[in-house]
C-alpha cells in the first residue's frame, strides 16, 4: 500500500522499542519467551508520539491521524498542541459503557468516535474478561424491543450505536452474521427506547488494561482512573 487510510494511537501506553528485526508486531510483552512476560514501560510523552502522527500524515503516508482509549482530559491536553487534530476517537462503548460526556465532548470537537465491542461483553468471554450474567445481548429491554421491530438484539444494539452518532465496529467472522450487522437502516429506535438502553449503563469497561495487564503480563498497567 501506498497510503493508510487512518491511523491510531492504539492505547495511551508507551513501551519499549523492539527492533522491526527482532519481533514484529513487537506485542506487549517485552520478551515473550521469559519464564514472566512482562511490559517495559517508556517514558515518551503522547505530544512526542503524535508529532510523528502529523509528519507521517503531511508525507501523505496516511489520509487521516487518530487515537484510541483517550479519555476527555487527554483529548483536551492533544487539542491544546497537535498541528493536526484528530479525525477519529476509538473507545470501547455499549449499553454498559455509554461514555456520554466523553460522546459529546467528542462530537463537540467534531471528532468521530469510532464504538469498538459495541456487543458489550461477546468478545471478552473467551478471554476470561467478562463474567456470567454481563452479556447485554440477554437483557430482557433488549429482547423485547428486537421482537418489536423484527430484528435480533445485536441489530438493536448496533442501530442504538449509530442512532447515538457512533461509528460501529462488530467483530464476526461468519457471512450470515457480517450480512445481519449490516441490516440496520431499515428500521429506526424511538427516543424512549434510546433513553431505556442508555439507561442498562453499568460504567462497567471490559478492555481494561489495568485489569488485564496484570495477570497477562505481569505489570500493573492503569489509564483510565
Amino acid at each position: 500500500m501506498e497510503y493508510r487510510d487512518l491511523y491510531l494511537i492504539h492505547f495511551p501506553i508507551a513501551q519499549k522499542f523492539v527492533p522491526f528485526e527482532k519481533r514484529y508486531p513487537p506485542g506487549w510483552s517485552d520478551d515473550p519467551d521469559a519464564t514472566e512476560p512482562r511490559m517495559e514501560p517508556s517514558a515518551v510523552p503522547i505530544r512526542e508520539t503524535w508529532q510523528a502522527m502529523e509528519e507521517l500524515q503531511s508525507a501523505g503516508l496516511v489520509r487521516h491521524i487518530g487515537v484510541s482509549n483517550f479519555n476527555c482530559q487527554l483529548l483536551r491536553d492533544l487539542l491544546s498542541y497537535c498541528e493536526i487534530r484528530p479525525a477519529t476517537l476509538q473507545v470501547e462503548s455499549h449499553p454498559y459503557l455509554t461514555q456520554e460526556k466523553l460522546l459529546r465532548f467528542a462530537q463537540q470537537e467534531q471528532i468521530a468516535v469510532v464504538a469498538f465491542s459495541p456487543l458489550g461483553a461477546q468478545s471478552y468471554f473467551s478471554l476470561d474478561m467478562a463474567r456470567e450474567g454481563e452479556g447485554v445481548m440477554d437483557e430482557t429491554l433488549i429482547h423485547a424491543i428486537a421482537k418489536r421491530h423484527g430484528k435480533t438484539p445485536a441489530q438493536v444494539l448496533l442501530r442504538w450505536g449509530v442512532q447515538r452518532g457512533t461509528a460501529v465496529i462488530p467483530k464476526t467472522s461468519s457471512p450470515e452474521r457480517l450480512r445481519e450487522n449490516l441490516a440496520i437502516f431499515d428500521f429506526e429506535l424511538a427516543a424512549d427506547d434510546m433513553t431505556a438502553i442508555g439507561a442498562l449503563n453499568r460504567n462497567r469497561r471490559f478492555n481494561d488494561p489495568g485489569d488485564f495487564c496484570e495477570p497477562t503480563f505481569g505489570t500493573f498497567f492503569p489509564i483510565y482512573e
